[in-house]
């Protein structure tokens, strides 16, 4: 009942509402999501991030910006665990880390402070055709 007054409070009014509560999933469900992104950003070494975010948005319910940030923290320790076994296995090039970890720490600097001034549909547009240039140019 309550969800029903809340999107048509939000239809009607136009406002931004709860979402949180309409899409509640179980812990197991949420888990389940969780082992297959981790599974593919620990065997691709990265990518966890293009399944997180669409997972937070439409099946966890987060609004786009918050899909972002929240993919973020998420995959901070993800990415760490992953390193720490891509370095035992020795597949890192210790030569070229320095240059690509100042480049990404400058592009996430720059990108988190636009994210603030995106639209949220805006973001979801550019979002997605990231996604599929980058499908594109693997075919390609």
């Amino acid at each position: 009942m309550r969800n029903n007054i809340v999107v048509y409070y939000k239809t009607y009014h136009n406002k931004k509402y709860d979402i949180y509560n309409l899409r509640k999933k179980s812990p197991f469900v949420l888990l389940l999501l969780g082992s297959i992104i981790g599974f593919v950003n620990g065997f691709w070494g990265g990518g966890g991030g293009m399944l997180c975010v669409p997972t937070l948005s439409y099946i966890v319910g987060l609004e786009e910006k918050n899909a972002h940030a929240t993919a973020i923290l998420v995959m901070l320790p993800l990415s760490i665990a992953s390193f720490i076994i891509y370095a035992i296995n020795g597949y890192l090039q210790f030569d070229q880390i320095a240059f690509t970890g100042i480049g990404f720490v400058v592009g996430g600097l720059v990108g988190s402070y636009i994210l603030k001034s995106i639209n949220n549909i805006v973001l979801k547009m550019i979002f997605s055709f990231v996604i599929i240039a980058g499908g594109v140019w693997l075919i390609i």
